[in-house]
């Protein structure tokens, strides 16, 4: 094979009919039983035996998540920790979101919030911070702090060449989506 050859990253395992069960499937695989699986996911034995026969296909919404949660925390780990290195070294992360933000600035600017929706390349020494922040256990307000002050600077402060006494507050989070 050509080393220089690339590989298409392959979707996560249930993207197509019966998802669930190949979810399921999966994850005995990766964890080597069923009862492993439920205790992972908080469920019973028999309720991931239902799942990988196909008797049940349906999940309430929070064993959905944990089932993709914990399929996707698995599925291709090199891939995953490759595209991470090459964001917080050279390419960055790209900030999807519509939420509020409010300024604090010198004396006749506006201080008042207001719902923008923006889409931002931000370099790597913040996602960097961000993997590391996450890496270390930060609380979903630290990790917001750090996008915000990307925003702020990058976007709001165009790299620092207007408004350097500006101060932007990233509240009322509509929906936000990081890509790498």
């Amino acid at each position: 094979m050509n080393p220089r050859r690339r590989r298409a990253v392959r979707a996560p395992p249930g993207s197509g009919n019966p998802a669930r069960q190949v979810q399921i499937g999966y994850l005995i695989r990766q964890l080597g039983s069923a009862k492993a699986v439920a205790q992972e996911l908080g469920v019973t034995a028999d309720s991931v035996n239902r799942y990988r026969r196909g008797a049940r296909k349906h999940a309430r919404a929070d064993v959905a998540a944990k089932i993709n949660d914990a399929v996707r925390q698995r599925w291709q780990p090199t891939v995953r920790k490759r595209r991470q290195q090459q964001a917080a070294t050279t390419g960055g992360i790209t900030v999807e979101t519509r939420a509020r933000f409010g300024y604090t600035a010198p004396i006749g600017t506006t201080d008042d919030g207001r719902f923008r929706r923006l889409t931002v390349h931000l370099p790597p020494e913040y996602a960097q911070r961000l993997f590391d922040a996450r890496d270390a256990g930060a609380g979903d307000q630290q990790m917001r702090d750090i996008v915000a002050e990307g925003l702020q600077e990058i976007y709001f402060k165009d790299g620092g060449s207007r408004a350097q006494d500006l101060e932007v507050a990233f509240t009322d989070i509509d929906y936000f989506d990081v890509s790498f």
